[in-house]
This record gives C-alpha cells, structure tokens and sequence, in this order.
C-alpha cells in the first residue's frame, strides 16, 4: 500500500474534476470454484484498490462530492470469520490507512443511495464486469438487468481513466518490480525449453517464480509450442526436437502491478534457418516500433510502422508483394499478425478494459472494425506517463490461410501459392513494456533476452 496521502490525493482529483454528484465504488467480494467456501484466487477490483488502497473482500465505498463525504462501507468479521480465516484489521483501521475515517455497515449503503436518488443527486457508477455487481447494482439502484450498462457513467469512466492512464514516479517503480520478476520467468523458461519437457512444467516453473515473493499471475500462462494460437493455454503438449516454445507469461507484484512479456525459442537451442529468417524479420519490426515511440506519435502509426516492417520481410521470403506500406494500411498485413502492437498496462495487464478500449486506448473516438485493426487495443497519441507494451508477431494460421485465399482476399498483396509449405511452422511474439517519458520512450524493468542470438545463448546455458 502507498501512503495514505496518495489516496488523498486521488480521490481529491477525481472530486475536482467531476465537481458534483456521488460516485459508488464496488469492491469485489470471494466467489465460490465449486461451491461457497472453494473460492477462487481473490483479487481486488483495480479501481476500488487505486483509490482505496485495500485489499479485503467484501467492501464498497462512495465519494458524495456534493455532501463532502467519503465513506467505505462493510461488514466486521464475525467469530466465525475469524476461526476460519484469522483476525483482520476492522474497517476503520483499513479506512484510516487511506485516509477515510467514515465507515458504516454495508446494509446502510442501500439507504444511503436511496436518500441520495430522492434529492435528485446523480449516482455514477462503472460498468461491471462480474455478474455479481450486476446483481448488486439491480439491487442497489433498482435497476432492470438491460439498463445496468448502458447507465453507467460515462464522465466517471472517462475521469477514472484520464488519472489512470498517466503513471506515477511510484507506480513506475511498481510495475518494474512486476517487470523485473516477469523477466526472470521468461529467462527460467529458456533455460528449461528442451525435448521432452511438457508445457506443463515450465507453466509450474513460471508460476512459481510469479508468486515466490508474495505476488501471483498477472494472466494465466500461455506456455506452448502452438504460438500460432494468440492465447493458447493449454499446457499438455511434450516439447519435440525442432519446434518452437512460446511463452506469454508475466507477474502481479504484492502491490497488483502488472508485468507482461513474450519470448519464443527453440526447443532444440538452436534455431533453425527458417525459424531464425521469421524470428529476424519480427524482431525488425520490435525494433522499428520502438525506435518511433515518443510523445505526439498517435501508437496506430506505430502499429503501421511495425507491420510495414513485417510485410517487408514476408515480401523478401516470396509469401507477400508489391508495396509493404500500402500493404500494411490496407490491412493485408493481418494474415500474419491479425492483433494489436500492443495496449496499456499498469494495476490491470490489459489496463482498464473492462472501463472499455475507446476510452483507454483511442480517447473517446471510435475504433476500426476492420480484421487486424479491431483488436489494436491502444492507437491514441502517447503521452509521458503512459506505460504498454510493445509485441509485435507473426503467425502462420492454417484456417486464416484457407478463408482468405476462398475469399480472394488480397490477392494484390499475398502470395497464396507459397503459404502451404508455411501453415506447420507455428507462431513467433516478442513483448516488452514501455513507458513514455517527456523526450522519447523507455524500455521497464531488466534486460529480457530478446535478439535470436541472445536467446539461443541463454538457452543453451
């Protein structure tokens, strides 16, 4: 938890820039695996967590701007509790670390946003994105189940998201931390890539690495030598001579930053002369978007850089032709890469998606939704305090190769005939994470073997 002035300060410019109404915050509560008391890893909604810093199910908390109060509300653990779980801090104590020193019990907020909504004061909430605060917000608001998103507060997504977005010198700090580790899972999958091994265990061998320091996941693992499949996560394959291993993997510090990194390597140690022509040519365009970051540049014409950079090397394989860039704008170049550069991150690996990407990513104005370019999650104009990551990939999919080519699509651009010899050879990403400072871009965390050469070194050690 930072220090109590930080929250202070948050929430105080969440205040000053929505200026009136009340602002409802729902944390998330256990839910159940199997049955009740079975329940799934807990983890704190990120927004109640960036404004009320605590980490405990089964709380809510308003900002009644207009009234001048900040209130959480929650219930104090019984003996039962107790027994079970062990003494926790009461309400108060956890409200006092944040500087909120008005509780009440969670069977008054109700009342509370009743009295509100007979004085016609606005009740802002965000959409949910679990199925039990749907269920709570029909029940607190009144609400029918088809009206819960579309009344979600736009004002208040677009205020949560223009003090998330923009992170701070110790939120930095943060997410290297998350970085840091993230690093050395990838480094330990390197070292463990050999014939015979199964994907499961080098899943285990990450997981433990992500959580050996009282942090977790900030994604469940895709380990797999299917890197074709964007998010492939199972893990019951046997690594085979010959093939490659891709590992999409990062870590949650104690604090619930996120890291998020990609490698791919070669089972054998060594890449092939085909892996290593494809693996060169995506490391190129790693290369080109990361030399074009810096503020002012809108991250879609990144992206564009990117792919340019990988019609380029398809063309000189024989597998694309005529002008890269005019492929890359028209779209062509979503055969091999049909997702995003990248997206924002930070208390969520995917910051804020469930807040929505035209906020986050594209400021309010609309995303394409064109194949490829709909899943650009982040094309706005960068700005100092942004922090995303960079991953571009190529992908051999046998199902997109066969729709496109049935569908006559670009046929100005792709070279149809080659690409049978191509749909076994899987997938290839490399990603790391950026933060843009006043005068360029910089890459978080430690050193990531990221070059085929340093790769192959690490992996052979």
């Amino acid at each position: 938890m930072f220090a109590k002035e930080t929250y202070i300060r948050r929430r105080q410019q969440l205040k000053d820039t929505l200026k009136s109404g009340l602002l409802l915050f729902l944390g998330n509560d256990e839910c159940g695996m199997n049955y009740a008391d079975n329940t799934y890893h807990f983890r704190q909604d990120s927004t109640f967590l960036y404004f009320f810093g605590s980490d405990y199910a089964g709380l809510a908390a308003v900002i009644d701007i207009d009234e001048d109060r900040e209130i959480i509300f929650g219930n104090e653990l019984t003996i039962d509790d107790i027994v079970w779980m062990g003494t926790q801090p009461t309400i108060s104590e956890k409200s006092e670390r944040v500087g909120i020193r008005e509780t009440l019990p969670m069977g008054e907020l109700k009342s509370y946003l009743e009295r509100a909504a007979a004085k016609g004061q606005a009740i802002h909430y965000l959409p949910p994105y679990r199925g039990d605060h749907k269920l709570w917000l029909q029940d607190l608001l009144g609400l029918a189940p088809a009206e819960i998103a579309a009344k979600s507060s736009v004002p208040f997504i677009r205020a949560v998201v223009d003090q998330r977005n923009y992170k701070s010198v110790e939120e930095i700090a943060q997410i290297e931390e998350a970085v840091n580790i993230s690093v050395e899972m990838h480094v330990t999958a390197m070292r463990m890539a050999r014939p015979g091994i199964k994907e499961s265990e080098i899943a285990a061998a990450v997981t433990e690495v992500a959580m050996r320091d009282g942090g977790n996941l900030s994604f469940p693992v895709i380990a797999t030598i299917n890197g074709q499949t964007l998010h492939n996560h199972c893990h019951s394959n046997v690594l085979q001579e010959g093939q490659l291993f891709l590992l999409d993997a990062g870590a949650e510090n104690a604090m619930h930053y996120a890291g998020d990194l990609t490698s791919t390597m070669p089972v054998s140690g060594r890449f092939t002369e085909q892996q290593r022509m494809v693996f060169d040519i995506n490391h190129r365009a790693y290369t080109a978007a990361v030399n074009a970051l810096r503020p002012g540049v809108a991250f879609r014409d990144v992206h564009l850089t990117a792919m340019t950079e990988i019609c380029r090397g398809m063309k000189e394989l024989g597998l694309m032709k005529g002008d890269p860039a005019e492929a890359a704008n028209i779209g062509a170049y979503a055969l091999f890469m049909p997702c995003g550069l990248g997206h924002m991150m930070g208390l969520d690996v995917h910051d804020m998606e469930n807040l929505g990407e035209v906020y986050v990513g594209y400021n309010g104005q609309p995303k394409s939704t064109q194949f490829g370019f709909k899943s650009l999650r982040l094309a706005r104009p960068l700005e100092p305090g942004f922090v995303f990551t960079v991953e571009p990939g190529i992908y051999f999919i046998p199902e997109l190769i066969d729709k496109w080519r049935a569908e006559n699509m670009y046929t100005d651009f792709i070279c149809y005939d080659k690409l049978d010899a191509w749909k076994g050879f899987g997938g290839i990403r490399n990603e790391e994470d950026y933060l843009i400072t006043e005068d360029g871009a910089r890459r978080l965390g430690n050193h990531k073997p990221s070059s085929a050469d340093e790769i192959e070194a690490e992996c052979n050690r």
